[in-house]
């Protein structure tokens, strides 16, 4: 009989190219806090899954055959470089993960493969989106509303928390 390790407990972070730091930064320390891995999912909604395997990792076909660039069935090499430059000084076990399909959809599905504790996300737009907005478009509603685990929404809209604020008194 073949025994199979069980998978790291995990983290599902939503990314993409020129997000927010905060998002990636967040899901980072805590899945150290945790000891987790962090798996960083990307989803191309114009491609959808034709298979998929046991870590989560799909093989996807474009939605218009006329229109199929190699590219776009591998995660961006340039978001891979900018998680590995965010994410090397906590020294966690992470990997990059291409989805496709339906962003909310794909991520809650994906969470069920890995089994993952939580998906982290940042907000929808920016502190002018509206509300019908906001909740007719957002990945983090349709994923609290429509899965079982836990979602943790990053704020994306005030900028860069990471940037000191001025001690008061101090002009």
């Amino acid at each position: 009989m073949e025994l199979h390790q069980p998978l790291p407990a995990s983290m599902l972070a939503a990314v993409f190219p020129g997000q927010s730091p905060s998002v990636v930064r967040e899901a980072g320390t805590l899945a150290a806090a945790l000891g987790h891995e962090l798996v960083c999912a990307y989803v191309n909604p114009g491609r959808y899954v034709v298979s998929e395997a046991s870590n989560g990792t799909v093989f996807s076909a474009s939605v218009d055959p006329d229109f199929d660039d190699g590219a776009e069935a591998s995660f961006p090499a340039g978001l891979t470089a900018a998680l590995d430059q965010q994410l090397a000084p906590l020294h966690i076990r992470w990997r990059p993960l291409l989805l496709a399909g339906a962003v909310a959809e794909a991520l809650a599905h994906c969470a069920n493969t890995i089994d993952a504790s939580l998906i982290v996300v940042g907000t929808h737009g920016d502190s002018h989106t509206t509300m019908h907005e906001l909740f007719n478009h957002s990945v983090a509603t349709r994923l609290a509303r429509h899965q079982h685990r836990p979602v943790l929404v990053v704020p994306t809209h005030h900028g860069d928390s990471s940037r000191q604020k001025p001690e008061a008194g101090r002009q």
